[in-house]
C-alpha cells in the first residue's frame, strides 16, 4: 500500500510537472524553430535581392546578426494586428475549435492559451490585483481575482483568488469571503505580480 501511494505521488508530481514545462517548452521550441529556419533561409533571399552587397569576403551569402530575430518578430506583430480584423478573428476561432477538441493536442494548447491569456489580450485574468487574508485576519497575500461569482460551486459571497509563489512558475488557487479581500488601488496590477514573484524585493515605481 505504501508503494502505491509513493507511486501514485510520483505521477502526480509527473504530471503537474509536465503542465508547467509543456506549454514553455513547447513555445520555446516553436519561437526558436522559427528563428532558426527564417536565419537560414535569409541570406539566400537577400542574395537574390541584392546580389552583390549580400556576400563576404568568401563569396558566400552574408548573415546579418540579429535580422533573423528582428524578421520573427515583425512576423508575429503582423499575425497579432492581422487577427484583429473580423474575418481572420473567425478563421482563428475555427482553427481554434478544432485544436480544442482534438484529443492529446486540446490539453497541451488549452494550457498555453489559457496562460497567455491570463496575462495579456482581450480576456486578461490577472489585472484586479487584491490583498487576501487566507490562514489569519492579519496576515495578507498579494492575489489577483480570477472570478467574482461562484455560485455554480455552491458558495454565495464568495470569488477565486490566484495567489502567485515567489520566485516560482506556480501558485495556488483560493475561494474566500469577499471580506477577505482588499482591493489594490495604489500599485498596478503588473507591478503587483512583480512584486509577489520577487518575493518582495522588487522597487515599486512611485
Amino acid at each position: 500500500m505504501k508503494f502505491r501511494s509513493f507511486a501514485r505521488k510520483l505521477f502526480r508530481y509527473f504530471l503537474q510537472g509536465l503542465i508547467i514545462l509543456a506549454p514553455i517548452t513547447i513555445t520555446l521550441w516553436a519561437v526558436l524553430s522559427l528563428f532558426n529556419w527564417i536565419d537560414s533561409i535569409l541570406p539566400d533571399f537577400i542574395h537574390k535581392l541584392f546580389p552583390r552587397l549580400a556576400l563576404d569576403e568568401n563569396g558566400d551569402p552574408r548573415r546579418i546578426p540579429g535580422l533573423g530575430f528582428i524578421v520573427v518578430m515583425g512576423i508575429v506583430l503582423m499575425v497579432g494586428y492581422v487577427s484583429s480584423s473580423f474575418i481572420v478573428s473567425k478563421m482563428v476561432e475555427l482553427f481554434d475549435n478544432i485544436l480544442e477538441k482534438t484529443p492529446g493536442i486540446k490539453i497541451i494548447y488549452s494550457t498555453i492559451k489559457d496562460f497567455f491569456e491570463a496575462f495579456a489580450g482581450n480576456k486578461r485574468k490577472f489585472d484586479k490585483a487584491v490583498l487576501v487574508a487566507i490562514e489569519s485576519p492579519d496576515i495578507w497575500r498579494i492575489g489577483f481575482i480570477t472570478h467574482e461569482e461562484l455560485t455554480e460551486f455552491g458558495l454565495q459571497d464568495y470569488i477565486s483568488v490566484y495567489v502567485p509563489q515567489s520566485y516560482a512558475f506556480a501558485g495556488h488557487l483560493y475561494f474566500v469571503k469577499k471580506e477577505r479581500v482588499r482591493i489594490i488601488t495604489d500599485i498596478s496590477s503588473t507591478d503587483s505580480m512583480k512584486f509577489a514573484i520577487s518575493g518582495g524585493v522588487t522597487q515599486l515605481e512611485d
